[in-house]
């Protein structure tokens, strides 16, 4: 199509095959438009468009993407609200025929087969490395393993008793991704293979890093969703002959001896209250000694 449609959060350029979507910045923007930046959007990734009538004098134009299409969609599950959906662009009421004009036209040029679940990613997910703190942690993704690191100040003990945690991608299933704007917003990693003792709670399980008021939102959170869901369906894809990294667990790397003074405490102050037996206690405070 060659042309270019600009709303009031974003500016949608049209290709042969596909609508660039590039989101503008400002205070009134959804943080979560801010963090992405912009993404190209394959037509083949559409499954629908629709036009229809926005809140105070405004008009929608709005591309529906496909199952499957897009791992941001896939980890957000619904849970956006309507005015940080990405792939909605607010226009004056008074561009109505110029919305429906662009909405036939991205019609036509939707593939056959939209109705069923996309077989790959089509679109993005943002690149790593990213990383963001949750309540009880700082999550960090560097395009092929998973790391959670607990803060002493919101961990439940039974990560404290696990430990820092990494997981390689190709150990991973998928995530599972609850808004922080929901009560008891967490990210969940799902493992292929997760041990028998893991705690089904999002804040007693090692493999869950759980939000809170001001903690895991939506623009940090998400985003990293979306790239792990990326990375675990790519290595997924690989070959089964091809070989994967274990998941590796606290005492893989060396850690700062503040760090490790730090927990040693803490887990003094778990063994006084009666959350840490005393070879619990003794157990972990020579593993983690044996990390300096």
């Amino acid at each position: 199509m060659g042309d270019v449609l600009a709303g009031f959060h974003a500016v949608w350029e049209f290709d042969s095959d596909s609508v660039l979507i590039r989101f503008e910045r400002g205070i009134r923007r959804p943080k979560l438009f801010q963090a992405l930046g912009e993404r190209r959007i394959p037509y083949e990734a559409l499954r629908s468009v629709e036009v229809s009538q926005g809140r105070r004098g405004t008009v929608v134009l709005h591309a529906v993407p496909r199952r499957g299409a897009d791992p941001l969609m896939e980890a957000a599950n619904g849970q956006l609200k309507e005015d940080a959906d990405p792939y909605r662009l607010v226009l004056p009421a008074e561009r109505e025929t110029l919305a429906s004009y662009y909405a036939d036209e991205l019609r036509g040029a939707l593939g056959p087969g939209v109705e069923e679940p996309a077989e790959r990613y089509l679109v993005a997910a943002p690149e790593a490395p990213l990383h963001f703190k949750a309540y009880d942690g700082k999550a960090s993704f560097d395009g092929s393993t998973v790391a959670f690191r607990w803060f002493w100040t919101g961990a439940s003990s039974a990560k404290w008793k696990s430990g820092d945690q990494t997981f390689a991608v190709g150990e991973l299933a998928g995530v599972e991704w609850r808004s922080p704007e929901i009560f008891n917003g967490y990210l969940r990693l799902l493992e292929r293979a997760a041990p028998e003792t893991r705690p089904g709670e999002a804040d007693e399980n090692p493999a869950a890093v759980v939000f809170g008021l001001g903690y895991g939102t939506v623009h940090e959170s998400l985003p990293f969703a979306a790239a792990v869901l990326q990375a675990v369906r790519a290595a997924g894809a690989a070959p089964e002959s091809a070989e994967r990294a274990p998941v590796r667990r606290a005492g893989d790397t060396g850690r700062n001896p503040a760090d490790i003074a730090d927990r040693i405490r803490h887990l003094g102050e778990l063994h006084e209250a009666g959350l840490l037996t005393d070879a619990e206690f003794g157990a972990k405070k020579a593993e983690l000694l044996a990390e300096l």
